[in-house]
């Protein structure tokens, strides 16, 4: 092959190698990427890639790799680099100047050298007791310094021993593959500096979604938890799901720009409840609003008490003035009868008033014959016992959330996907708002806020309803009630499988795949973890 044609097909894989690292995003593989290339064009047999520290104080050792030897250490290779960092200047604050890569760095300039036993200025002795222990001969070195988009040096490329292709004999490095390493060190740095760029924005955007559950989990310690576990449970099942290779969902794939997608999705996915009143988040029982009115109505059982005891010493006062001993006895009596309902009323209130059972009808109409059988004295006026906001929330059914309350927190979902559709996401991002305001459709069309059914929703929506229902029933830090054992909200869950609240076909996954049971011992207290029939759920 000639000279030119050589040159020409270098040329060419350079070209290939800067479309290569322009579309990397893994650092570690970024970075192998650009050691492997520059020893591939100049036909180097070893190289090491360092990066400055961010600091500014040292060269930290990247990637090693050295063909003959089959040493590969740092990147993807899980091998750690046992090399120490090299210093830019030495502990008098001098430059470092006999290291060759520091020298360059310092210098801002590239070091061709064409026998590192003949140079002089430099020092290489631990380039000699690495090759006394390898038995190697580090002969011919390239250093180059990776300059970002603003002239920073931000690392260095160094080449040892180029091999000519013809003889198989370690040869200087020539003119034309310094001039083909500068260019790809130049195409090095714009891609690095790139991810680094977009690494920095990542991390910038997720703290801002951590800064915002942040402010949710302020408002609320119950659901500060909540905003953290759905995305690690939702993305468990998308693993799960990504691993099956048949059923309906054989054909989904996630790359990791879906995944990545689908964390801020999660992460997301409930930051609507930032304008979520805390009262109605925080609401512990029925009766509460900035505090439990339960106590207000304990007062006007003591109130109740105290009128009856009042009725009892004028009765008895009067018998007694009369000589009438069965008077007496008949006022006690009554005086005991009245005691025993006010206790029985009192005891229905608060049982009533904790909303951690199901009320059922008898419980719910003797509340509101009370309301209507008793009535006490308020500044000298009669008033019913309990009044019609109070009625409303002791009947409440399920829960401590009256159906306006309810809705409060159902606008949570319409908040977020208003939040999310303001913002200008990048392409891989754009589905966010769809994946994060889905969790809380239907696969029959009754959900909310949009009565989406199956079809019309992704994959990813429908995961993250099951997560956010799962992670809501065994949750242990609920102000209302406290975390199912694992058979109790498999069983509902099974029940949201056959009546189309859930996806029958990813239900299928997450409990054929276990993942239900991985959760499980990572976030539940080994109390609420018990056996769960998987036949019966999937019959």
């Amino acid at each position: 092959m000639g000279a030119e044609s050589e040159l020409f097909q270098r040329l060419e894989q350079l070209n290939a190698i800067g479309i290569a690292l322009s579309g990397e995003r893994d650092i570690n593989r970024l970075l192998e990427l650009i050691l492997a290339a520059a020893k591939r064009i100049t036909h180097a047999d070893g190289g090491t890639l360092y990066r400055v520290t961010e600091d500014g104080r040292f060269l930290r050792f990247e990637i090693v790799r050295t063909a003959s030897l089959r040493i590969a250490m740092g990147g993807t290779t899980g091998v750690e680099v046992p090399f120490p960092p090299l210093p830019l200047y030495l502990d008098d604050g001098t430059p470092n100047e006999g290291m060759v890569a520091v020298h360059a760095v310092l210098n801002d300039q590239t070091i061709n050298i064409p026998d590192a036993y003949l140079m002089e200025g430099f020092d290489f002795s631990g380039t000699r007791r690495f090759d006394e222990t390898t038995g190697y001969r580090s002969q011919s070195f390239l250093t180059v310094p990776i300059r970002n988009h603003e002239s920073v040096i931000i690392g260095v490329l160094q080449l040892i021993n180029s091999i000519d292709p013809n003889t198989g004999k370690v040869v200087p490095f020539s003119s034309a593959d310094q001039r083909l390493a500068e260019s790809l060190a130049s195409q090095a740095a714009i891609a690095l500096s790139n991810r680094q760029l977009m690494t920095q924005l990542e991390d910038l955007f997720e703290s801002f979604i951590s800064v915002i559950n942040l402010a949710i989990d302020e408002k609320s310690p119950y659901t500060g938890g909540h905003c953290q576990r759905v995305p690690t449970l939702t993305m468990m099942i998308a693993e799960a799901v990504n691993r099956t290779k048949s059923g309906p969902f054989a054909d989904f794939e996630m790359t990791d720009k879906d995944r990545y997608e689908l964390k801020i999705a999660g992460l997301l996915h409930d930051c609507g409840k930032i304008t979520t009143p805390v009262h109605v988040v925080d609401k512990e029982t029925k009766l509460q609003t900035i505090f439990d009115r339960v106590h207000l109505v304990d007062t006007r059982f003591e109130v109740l008490r105290r009128d009856a005891e009042i009725t009892l010493l004028k009765a008895k006062l009067q018998a007694q003035m009369e000589g009438d001993a069965a008077a007496i006895a008949a006022a006690e009596a009554g005086y005991a009868h009245t005691l025993a309902e006010i206790d029985a009323d009192q005891a229905l209130v608060r049982k009533s008033n904790i909303g951690a059972e199901r009320m059922n009808d008898e419980d719910i109409q003797r509340i509101r014959d009370l309301a209507s059988r008793r009535t006490w004295c308020e500044g000298g006026k009669e008033k019913p016992f309990l009044s019609a906001d109070e009625v409303e929330n002791l009947t409440i059914r399920a829960g401590t959330l009256t159906g306006a309350e309810r809705q409060i927190i159902n606008h949570h979902i319409v908040a977020t996907i208003k939040m999310l559709e303001q913002l200008p996401w990048p392409r891989h991002l754009v589905n966010v708002p769809e994946y994060a305001g889905g969790h809380h459709e239907r696969m029959d069309g009754k959900g909310y806020p949009k009565g989406l059914t199956r079809d019309q929703m992704s994959v990813q929506a429908r995961i993250m309803g099951i997560a956010d229902i799962f992670e809501a029933l065994t949750a242990r830090d609920r102000p209302y009630k406290d975390g199912m054992k694992l058979s109790q909200a498999m069983s509902i869950l099974g029940n949201f499988r056959r009546n189309g609240h859930i996806d029958p076909d990813l239900f299928e996954i997450f409990v054929r795949e276990k993942v239900y049971l991985e959760y499980a011992g990572k976030f539940l207290d080994a109390a609420q973890i018990d056996a769960v029939d998987e036949a019966a759920l999937l019959a």
